[in-house]
């Protein structure tokens, strides 16, 4: 069936000429990766195309060659609609309501809800960039030094570094593969991973302090106002889950990010093998792995942490 899939993405690429290509709302390293893996490989074959966040690149990629081509919204003609690292459609973005679905949606959550009129979905992998570099040989896709970068970011991002329990000798052998394109690792992976901004840092600060634990959980919670305090220009959590995640002692590690638009980003992972929080993402409209997922739900910070925090006890029986 993979393959049956991978000639017809391939037929796909091959018969278009303008294309627009999307990945999800706050994107994160494998969004990025990915989104400028494949659009720069289908403009080096010739086509045109338009890579699109809804949310923008964060300062923190915007290393990466090619970041400054992608754009906020679609405005071009087109005759392929391409997503990449998205589990479902809702997760492109309000500006895509009314858009026809995908004709190729490529990605590796588990909860990915097959959206798109070709779904190349391989949950296996520890990445999106990881399969686009897989495939893109198979496409006709040369991967050069700059679409190597990208996807390496991706493969580092989402395995925190090699650090994740599904990071397998194929994902160190792909990594070996970009590598010999002449990507320089080690400076990849501080960027990516390591160095932050000095109002990430107070907004780390922020978030640190407010820590809580019980009943096998650790949280932090991020407001409106600390994002201000702090001058940190996201809305996301600047990657303060990954620093919660190595809290030692506890079996799930949460982050609640007050939004503007009266919404609450939340992130689970999970801190013990076997434990699986997908599902309660999935409870509450969101997604994502086994030990990683996320939602966004409508409503007050007051209103939303008690009530995921109890789902959560329950879901995993804490």
């Amino acid at each position: 069936m993979t393959e049956e899939i991978l000639g017809a993405i391939k037929k796909c690429f091959d018969e278009s000429n303008n294309v627009i290509l999307a990945s999800h709302i706050r994107p994160d390293g494998d969004a990025i990766g990915s989104l400028l893996g494949l659009g720069l490989a289908l403009k080096n074959a010739g086509k045109s195309v338009q890579m699109i966040l809804v949310d923008g690149v964060p300062a923190s990629f915007r290393y990466l060659e090619g970041s400054e081509l992608i754009v906020k919204e679609p405005s071009i003609e087109f005759d392929t609609f391409i997503t990449v690292d998205c589990a479902d459609y809702k997760r492109v973005g309000k500006t895509f309501e009314g858009f026809r679905k995908p004709d190729v949606n490529i990605d590796h959550h588990k909860t990915n809800e097959k959206f798109g009129t070709l779904n190349l979905i391989e949950p296996e992998e520890v990445a999106t960039a990881a399969i686009l570099a897989n495939h893109l040989p198979v496409w006709g896709l040369k991967i050069t030094q700059s679409i190597a970068a990208a996807l390496l970011t991706g493969i580092i991002t989402d395995t925190l570094g090699f650090r994740t329990a599904n990071t397998n000798p194929s994902a160190l052998r792909l990594c070996a593969m970009l590598m010999e394109t002449g990507v320089n690792m080690s400076d990849l992976y501080m960027r990516s991973l390591v160095q932050k901004s000095f109002p990430a840092a107070r907004y780390w600060g922020a978030g640190l302090s407010s820590l809580e634990q019980t009943d096998g959980i650790v949280w932090g919670t991020l407001t409106l106002e600390d994002r201000k305090r702090s001058g940190y220009g996201g809305n996301d959590d600047a990657d303060l889950i990954n620093m919660i995640s190595a809290i030692h002692g506890n079996k799930v590690g949460m982050v609640f990010v007050e939004q503007s638009d009266k919404h609450v980003k939340i992130s689970w992972r999970a801190l013990e093998d076997g434990i699986d929080v997908s599902p309660i993402a999935k409870q509450f409209g969101g997604g994502g792995h086994a030990a990683a997922a996320g939602a966004d739900i409508p409503g007050s910070l007051e209103e939303i942490q008690p009530v995921v925090l109890k789902a959560t006890r329950e879901q995993l029986g804490l």
